[in-house]
């Protein structure tokens, strides 16, 4: 079996429906949960001043490893992060100049998953690693099962002084998310 090329999207993609499971985030304080990031950091989005951009996803694909399942394109909404985390680096300069503070990518994947994929797509933005999934349990973020791994459903969050101003679910297609939040930034403005 070929490994996928992650970079595309199939043209046949199922989109995710609103199941609810993100309806509870809006106006909703953190709690103050510490996450490693890529960086070597500890980061607790409900201590950080400012605004905040926070992407979650399932995970990054490895390069030349198969899926995690057999059937992960049918899954809808899993497969797309790395798209999603090329559109949030291009992105980046359009989303701090129009006030955001900070951008982390968000996943249940372990640090040095997450490190591989930060320095193959030479992203400008910290992952944070929930494997403990401490924050996904107290947030009660949406998550699905595959492979025998609890992953998170594709959500973004925009986080105002520690309090969710500004919730996108769910996303679909990947590859357009930074696009919609650059939107929103501009409809606010």
């Amino acid at each position: 079996m070929t490994a996928p090329d992650y970079t595309r999207l199939p043209d046949d993609l199922p989109a995710p429906s609103d199941d609810g499971a993100a309806d509870q985030l809006t106006g909703l304080k953190l709690p103050d949960v510490a996450l490693r990031a890529t960086d070597g950091s500890l980061v607790s989005l409900a201590r950080l001043p400012g605004r905040t951009v926070v992407f979650a996803y399932p995970r990054t694909g490895v390069p030349g490893q198969p899926n995690l399942v057999e059937d992960w394109d049918a899954i809808p909404g899993a497969r797309g992060c790395t798209p999603q985390a090329c559109a949030f680096r291009d992105a980046h300069a359009d989303l701090l100049g129009r006030g955001v503070a900070r951008v982390f990518g968000l996943s249940t994947q372990d640090g040095p998953h997450q490190r591989e994929a930060a320095a193959r797509l030479h992203l400008p933005y910290a992952i944070l690693s929930d494997r403990s999934r401490a924050l996904t349990l107290a947030l009660r973020l949406p998550t699905f099962e595959a492979g025998g791994e609890v992953l998170l459903k594709r959500l973004t969050l925009v986080i105002d002084d520690g309090a969710v101003a500004k919730v996108f679910y769910p996303v679909f297609p990947p590859d357009r998310s930074a696009e919609a939040v650059v939107a929103w930034l501009d409809a606010e403005a």
